[in-house]
């Protein structure tokens, strides 16, 4: 079964989402919009973190998930 794993750090304002193994992680590259992407040895994205991320105080971060088949 294919996990996703999202994690909010509210002290350092990022959202991170990981849809492969983050210990496969080899390479980060910046896309410039506040945005990195984490990559495997063979360059697929297994995962992303978004910088500068926050939730208004007493908001909750909720997340929804749609898997789409094609």
């Amino acid at each position: 079964m294919e996990q996703v794993k999202v994690f909010h750090d509210r002290a350092g304002n990022t959202l991170t989402v990981w849809f492969g193994d983050p210990q496969d992680e080899y390479i980060c590259e910046e896309t410039g919009d506040e945005v990195i992407l984490m990559k495997d040895r063979t360059g697929r994205v297994i995962g992303f973190e978004k910088l500068n991320f926050s939730v208004p105080a007493p908001a909750q971060l909720r997340i929804a998930f749609e898997t789409v088949s094609m």
